[in-house]
C-alpha cells in the first residue's frame, strides 16, 4: 500500500486567486529542533530580500507560528464560503494555520490521519495566497500522514532538513532524507539548529549538546550543511513576545542562497 502511495503523488490544484511559484518544505526526522524557528527565520530573510513570502503551517497538532508573529485566531478572514483569506505579518509574509481558525488555540487537535491531511489539502487549494515567490510549509516532526500529504498534494520543489548536534543527529537526517528520496524531492541542505552557545561575558563557544556530528553526516549523504544556528536566549523571548517579524537571523545567508541558486525566482514587483 505504502508503495502504491509513493508512485503516483496526487498534486492538488491551487487556489483560483492563488500564484505561487515554488514550495520550500521545512522538515525534521523528530520533534524539538526548533523547525519552526527556522521556518519563520528564513521567511523573515527572504522577505528581506524582497521576495513574496507565505508560511503554511503544517504542524497542526502543534501549531506555533502564529504566536511568534503575535497573530490570533479570528483575524483570518473568509472571502466567500469556499475561500479563506491568510493574515499577513508586520513584515509583509502571509500566514496560515490552524490556530488562526479555532476558537481557542490550546484546545487538543486529536484527530486521525485522514483529517489532518484534508486541512493540509485545504489550506492549499482553499487559501487564497495571491502572489508568492516562495510558500514554506513548516512540517509535524517525523515521517507520518502530514508530511506524506504536503509530498503528495502540494508542488514541492526542495526541502531543508532541520536536526540539532545530538547522538540521534544521523538518524534524525536518514529518516527525512530517506523519505524525501522517495517522493522524488530534492533536499537543499542540512540546517543545524542549536549549535553551540557563546559565552555572553569572554565569548567561548560551547556546544551545550556534545560535539557537532553534522559535517560527518553531510560528507555521508552529500548533502550540504546550510547553517549553523547558535542557542540565543534573545531568539526565544522574541518569539514569545510574538514579534518575530523583527527577528533578522544572522546564519542562513547560505540557506537563502541555495534556495535562490535551487529553486530561482525574480521577486515580484
Amino acid at each position: 500500500m505504502a508503495e502504491k502511495a509513493f508512485r503516483g503523488p496526487q498534486k492538488f490544484p491551487q487556489n483560483p486567486g492563488s500564484h505561487v511559484k515554488h514550495v520550500i518544505g521545512v522538515m525534521s526526522g523528530k520533534g524539538g529542533v526548533g523547525k519552526s524557528f527556522v521556518t519563520a527565520s528564513l521567511a523573515n530573510a527572504l522577505a528581506k530580500k524582497g521576495y513574496k513570502v507565505g508560511i503554511l503551517d503544517a504542524d497542526i497538532t502543534g501549531p506555533s507560528i502564529p504566536k511568534m508573529y503575535g497573530l490570533t485566531a479570528g483575524m483570518t478572514t473568509a472571502k466567500d464560503e469556499h475561500t479563506l483569506v491568510p493574515v499577513t505579518t508586520k513584515n509583509g509574509i502571509k500566514v496560515m494555520s490552524l490556530n488562526l481558525i479555532m476558537p481557542d488555540p490550546e484546545q487538543a487537535v486529536i484527530w486521525r490521519g485522514p483529517i489532518l491531511g484534508q486541512v493540509i489539502q485545504q489550506f492549499w487549494s482553499d487559501v487564497e495566497w495571491g502572489i508568492l515567490d516562495y510558500l514554506l510549509v513548516d512540517m509535524p516532526p517525523g515521517t507520518g500522514d502530514v508530511p506524506l500529504t504536503v509530498f503528495q498534494s502540494l508542488p514541492v520543489n526542495g526541502v531543508f532538513i532541520i536536526t540539532s548536534p545530538q547522538d540521534l543527529v544521523r538518524m534524525i537526517v536518514a529518516k527525512a532524507w530517506n523519505m524525501a528520496r522517495m517522493m522524488m524531492i530534492p533536499v537543499l541542505g542540512i540546517i543545524e539548529n542549536y549549535s553551540y552557545l557563546k559565552c555572553p561575558d569572554c565569548g567561548k563557544v560551547i556546544e551545550v549538546f556534545g560535539k557537532s556530528q553534522v559535517d560527518e553526516v553531510s560528507k555521508s549523504t552529500g548533502l550540504p550543511v546550510c547553517a549553523k544556528i547558535p542557542i540565543n536566549p534573545d531568539y526565544a523571548k522574541i518569539a514569545d513576545e510574538g514579534i518575530f517579524a523583527d527577528m533578522d537571523v544572522d546564519y542562513l545567508d547560505d540557506a537563502v542562497r541555495k534556495v535562490e541558486e535551487k529553486v530561482p525566482s525574480d521577486p515580484v514587483e
